[in-house]
């Protein structure tokens, strides 16, 4: 079994010298720099053995402010270089809790005031279908400014809205109104759903 976890600041000594070379590249450069690195690390009372420890030795510089050391640390026991493993593993961590978090804010799926088990379980499973759709949703707005929203924004912009239906035995026609402001990202949304224009 591989594992990546996050650790402490019991480790800044190992990270040191990189913090150093860190340091001189962001004072040469004027921008944040980082340096990677790894060591064995290894507790005196928990852990039997010497693990790998990566760090990454950042300096983060922004506008109008003093340069700052942000060191990081992760343990693991995968063999990939440190700089792959930090970026590409332990840092997509970040979007799979921002997924977590659209559940909980954005669809409310922690709601389930039902006294029933199973009434608590098919609003759950309705709750994640229309979270589905919503991904669905995201994923044809991607060449739009809401290739990355929310999906508190997608419902606000797209589905809580007032237009004019007209419904024929033909079709359905939805008229916005000439001040929606999303209006070209909800023109592309619906052809590529199937709409058909005129």
């Amino acid at each position: 079994m591989h594992y990546v976890i996050g650790s402490n600041d019991v480790l800044k000594g190992k990270a040191e010298s990189a913090m150093k070379r860190a340091r001189r590249a962001s004072e040469i450069s004027g921008q944040t720099e980082h340096v990677y690195g790894e060591c064995q690390y290894a507790t005196k009372k928990t852990w039997p053995w010497k693990r790998r420890v990566l760090y990454k030795a950042e300096v983060v510089r922004a506008a109008n402010k003093e340069a700052k050391d942000n060191p990081r640390f992760v343990i693991t026991n995968l063999k990939q270089n440190p700089q792959w493993i930090y970026e590409q593993v332990y840092c997509q961590r970040g979007d799979v809790e921002n997924r977590i978090k659209e559940l909980h804010d954005g669809m409310q799926i922690g709601r389930t005031s039902c006294s029933n088990f199973l009434a608590n379980t098919f609003r759950v499973l309705l709750t994640a279908a229309a979270y589905v759709l919503m991904q669905e949703m995201r994923l044809h707005l991607s060449p739009t400014r809401h290739a990355r929203a929310q999906v508190s924004t997608l419902r606000e912009h797209f589905l809580k809205l007032g237009a004019q239906v007209i419904v024929s035995v033909r079709r359905i026609v939805l008229h916005l109104p000439q001040a929606f402001p999303y209006r070209d990202s909800f023109h592309h949304l619906a052809l590529s759903l199937g709409a058909q224009t005129g």
